[in-house]
């Protein structure tokens, strides 16, 4: 059943909004023991050189940046998987006390990560309330998650992104009991 749905995955193409959405979202419930991590654009001269993941507690880590040399590369950015591993310990305690989990994003840079996709794993299916971003395209655990029973999926496009942040927050309201 669509309603009863506990995952709500949010995708669209890069640079559409997504992070942005999620970080109003997070900062819309406080109050609210939130679990999670969003990425953020590491920026020098206006030219984007990497990524960090920030937990919603403020630690931030560098998992990819043009400079790192790394068997694991998305595009020109080594991705440093130890750094994403101590990241997911941080953002993603193995806890009960959570009430929400927000993550950005379900991508190929933190499926490099065997720890990332087994604490997802076990998110999933936890039946806490998740919303998570999720890349557009990509194999692997991004499709087998677009694909679990239970989950919602919703597309940002140029003519939605100002009224997804309210959605976002009226479907969780919807979840909590």
């Amino acid at each position: 059943m669509r309603g009863s749905a506990n995952i709500l995955l949010i995708t669209g193409v890069p640079g559409i909004g997504k992070t942005t959405v999620i970080r109003k979202v997070a900062a819309s419930l406080p109050g609210i023991k939130i679990s999670g991590f969003y990425s953020e654009e590491i920026r020098v001269n206006n030219a984007r050189q990497g990524f960090e993941l920030v937990t919603f507690q403020g630690r931030r880590f560098v998992m990819a940046h043009v400079d790192l040399t790394s068997a694991y590369r998305v595009g020109r950015y080594g991705v440093t998987v130890a750094v994403i591993d101590i990241a997911i310990e941080n953002a993603l305690p193995e806890e009960s006390s959570t009430k929400l989990f927000i993550i950005d994003e379900i991508g190929k840079m933190e499926c490099f990560s065997s720890l990332f996709v087994k604490r997802m794993s076990s998110i999933l299916d936890s039946g806490k309330p998740v919303i998570a971003t999720i890349a557009l395209k990509g194999g692997g655990f991004i499709v087998e998650v677009k694909n679990r029973p239970g989950i919602e999926l919703w597309k940002m496009t140029t003519k939605n992104p100002d009224h997804m942040a309210q959605r976002i927050i009226d479907w969780f309201e919807s979840k909590k009991s």
